[in-house]
């Protein structure tokens, strides 16, 4: 074996080929462009990946914010639903309430009506049975009918219910003796009630017709007497 520790020995140097400093060039520029073409390709997707990411961030708030909208309108809708409801049960119930007073009062007139009418009839009622037990209750109503007359009048015919005349002849007489008085008995003239007439002049003291005059000034209207009804 030869040292070949200094020197190459002429035979061998044919087999040494020539170094080429241009092939470690080309190899770095590979190298280089290599890891330029990694760097783009990462940058690449890196960026990608970014645009992705905003792409996604925007998405997510137009999504946000049409949401936010959509929650907002969907408010207004429902506030201007409700002030409609509202205001919409507000009429009817004012107009619940008109009706129901309106409803209340004639409950009431009718009420009224109807107590007063009673009222009416019970005051009937107990003037027909004073009538019955006391005869001297028409000689008020006949103080009255001959004061109609006037101080003119000097004569004047009295018609009576047959049995307050058998009862009263002689007191009416008696009570009215400035005055010439014809007494007659009238069985259409009902206990209690009278007829004065003199000169053309008639003052109707009757029952019926002071009865209708009382109780129209009560804005009722009924007989005195009652068909069926005894007296």
């Amino acid at each position: 074996m030869r040292n070949y520790t200094r020197f190459i020995p002429g035979e061998e140097i044919d087999a040494v080929e020539q170094w080429q400093f241009g092939s470690i060039d080309t190899a770095a520029q590979l190298l280089a462009a290599r890891v330029k073409a990694r760097e783009a390709e990462e940058t690449a997707v890196q960026t990608e990946s970014q645009m992705q990411q905003v792409y996604q961030d925007g998405y997510a708030a137009g999504v946000e914010q049409g949401r936010l909208q959509a929650q907002a309108e969907l408010q207004q809708q429902m506030q201007a639903f409700l002030a409609n409801q509202a205001q919409e049960a507000a009429g009817k119930l004012a107009a619940v309430f008109e009706s129901a007073q309106s409803e209340l009062q004639a409950a009431e007139q009718t009420m009224s009506q109807g107590v007063l009418a009673l009222s009416c009839e019970l005051a009937r009622q107990v003037l027909r049975h004073e009538l019955t037990v006391n005869p001297e209750v028409v000689m008020p109503v006949l103080t009255e009918a001959v004061g109609l007359l006037g101080a003119e009048f000097k004569t004047a015919v009295v018609k009576l219910n047959p049995l307050d005349l058998a009862a009263l002849g002689e007191q009416i007489q008696a009570n009215f003796a400035g005055i010439g008085l014809s007494l007659r008995a009238d069985p259409e003239v009902l206990q209690g009630g009278c007829l004065v007439e003199s000169a053309g002049t008639v003052v109707d003291g009757t029952l019926q017709k002071r009865w209708q005059r009382a109780i129209a000034t009560l804005g009722l209207s009924s007989n005195w007497e009652v068909p069926g009804e005894p007296f």
